[in-house]
C-alpha cells in the first residue's frame, strides 16, 4: 500500500507540475481586436493538491480526494507589486464558492494559487455563498473587493429551498493577504449582486455601478446598470442610484446587463467592460460589450457600439452553465496593454489581450446598434460602398 502511495503521489505532482508549467499561445488569426489565447489560465485542476488531498498514507492511504473542486472561475484581476493576481471564484463539490488569489509572473500562463484561500470574514447574519468578487485599488488607499453575498430567502415559502437574496458584501485590505470586512451594502432599489466600486472619488464621494433587480433570478423592473452615491464606505448607504445604460430589446442585453471589472480611464472618456444577457430556446446566453462614458459626468454613455464585444466559443459553450462568457477582471499594464479575463460557462478562467489604443478605436468606430434589421442591413452596405476598389 505504501507504494501504491508514493506512486500515485508521485504522478499527481508530475500532472500538476505540467499543467501549471504549461506555456499558452496566442490563437490564430485574431479579430484585430484582441488576442484570445489557447488554453485556460487556470481550471480546477490547478488547485493545489493539498487543498484536495490528505497527503498523509496513514489517514489517506488510497491517496483519495477529500475536498474537491469543481470549478475555478469569474475572477478579480489587479497588477500589484510587479505581479498579475486573480481572486478567483472557486466552486468546491459541496457546491459553496470561495475567492483563493492566483499570481503569474506574466498575466498569460504559469498561474499559481497562493498557499491558502482567502478567509472572509462572517457578519451577524453569516453568508451562505460568496462569489464574483471585483477589486478596486482605490485612491483613498485601500484594495476594496466587492462580491456577491448570498443567503436563503427569510420570506421564502415552506418547503421551497432555492429562494435565496444576494447583496453586495465589502472588504478591503492593504496587502491582499489580511482582509478587514465592512457592512454589507445598503440598497432600496431591490437585489444587488452585480456591484462594482469606482477606482476615483466623486465629488469626494465613492461611486458604485450597480444591477439593481427585483428578486434573486427575476430582474423585473432592474437589470440595467447603475451608478450610485456613498458618502462612507463603512456606512456604504447607496444614494442617488440611477441607471445609466439600460437593457434593450432584441440586443445582446435585452433580458439584463451588469458592469463587469471597474472602469479603464483613457483620454478619451473610461472605458466599460460589461455582460449583457438575453434568453434562448437553449437558455441564457451571457456575451461581453464594452460602452464609454464621459470622463467627468460618469452618467453620460458617449460611445455604445452595437452588438457583443467577445461571446462564447468553441469549447468555451461548454460547462456547467453553458454558452456563458463572464468577466470581472481586467487592468491596464504600464506599457497600455489591457489584460481581459473572463470565465466560460462558469467552469474555468482564459485570458484576452489587447491595447488601450485598439479599444478606444473599437468603440468610437463601431457602429452603434440601430434595432432594426434594415438598419443593420444599411450598415453592412455603407461599410461595401467604403470599400470600393479596395477588393
Amino acid at each position: 500500500m505504501e507504494k501504491y502511495f508514493e506512486n500515485r503521489l508521485n504522478k499527481l505532482n508530475a500532472a500538476h507540475e505540467l499543467l501549471l508549467n504549461q506555456k499558452n499561445e496566442v490563437e490564430l488569426l485574431p479579430n484585430g481586436i484582441f488576442e484570445r489565447y489557447q488554453n485556460p489560465v487556470l481550471t480546477a485542476a490547478h488547485v493545489p493538491l493539498h487543498w484536495r488531498f490528505d497527503l498523509s498514507p496513514e489517514r489517506n492511504p488510497f491517496l483519495m480526494e477529500r475536498l474537491g473542486v469543481n470549478a475555478a472561475f469569474n475572477a478579480g484581476a489587479i497588477r500589484w507589486n510587479g505581479k498579475y493576481l486573480l481572486a478567483v471564484r472557486m466552486e468546491g463539490w459541496d457546491r459553496k464558492s470561495y475567492f483563493a488569489i492566483a499570481e503569474s509572473p506574466n498575466g498569460i500562463d504559469q498561474f499559481r494559487f497562493w498557499d491558502r484561500p482567502i478567509t472572509i470574514p462572517q457578519t451577524a447574519d453569516p453568508d451562505v455563498n460568496v462569489y464574483d468578487m471585483r477589486l478596486t485599488a482605490h485612491e483613498d488607499g485601500w484594495v476594496y473587493g466587492i462580491f456577491c453575498t448570498e443567503r436563503k430567502d427569510p420570506a421564502a415559502p415552506e418547503g421551497d429551498t432555492s429562494a435565496a437574496v444576494a447583496n453586495a458584501g465589502i472588504v478591503r485590505s492593504r496587502d491582499l493577504l489580511n482582509w478587514e470586512r465592512l457592512p454589507d451594502l445598503i440598497s432600496t432599489s431591490g437585489q444587488q449582486r452585480n456591484v462594482v466600486l469606482h477606482a476615483e472619488f466623486v465629488n469626494r464621494k465613492y461611486a458604485v455601478y450597480t444591477r439593481p433587480q427585483d428578486g434573486f433570478i427575476n430582474v423585473g423592473s432592474g437589470g440595467g446598470i447603475g451608478l450610485g452615491l456613498i458618502d462612507d464606505m463603512i456606512n456604504p448607504v447607496v444614494q442617488d442610484e440611477r441607471i445609466i445604460q439600460n437593457k434593450h430589446y432584441h440586443t445582446v442585453y435585452e433580458l439584463k446587463n451588469g458592469l463587469g471589472p471597474a472602469p479603464i480611464k483613457t483620454k478619451e472618456g473610461w472605458l466599460h467592460l460589461a455582460h449583457g444577457v438575453r434568453n434562448t430556446a437553449a437558455g441564457l446566453r451571457y456575451v461581453l460589450y464594452l460602452f464609454m462614458t464621459d470622463l467627468t459626468k460618469l452618467d453620460r454613455v458617449i460611445y455604445l457600439p452595437g452588438g457583443y464585444f467577445m461571446a462564447p466559443q468553441y469549447g468555451e459553450r461548454v460547462g456547467d452553465v453553458s454558452n456563458v462568457l463572464f468577466s470581472n477582471g481586467w487592468f491596464e499594464d504600464e506599457d497600455g496593454r489591457v489584460f481581459i479575463y473572463y470565465a466560460s460557462s462558469d467552469t474555468r478562467m482564459h485570458v484576452a489581450t489587447t491595447t488601450v489604443e485598439r479599444l478606444v478605436d473599437y468603440v468610437k468606430n463601431t457602429p452603434a446598434d440601430g434595432f432594426h434589421s434594415f438598419k443593420s442591413v444599411e450598415a453592412i452596405n455603407q461599410l461595401i460602398d467604403t470599400n470600393q476598389g479596395l477588393y
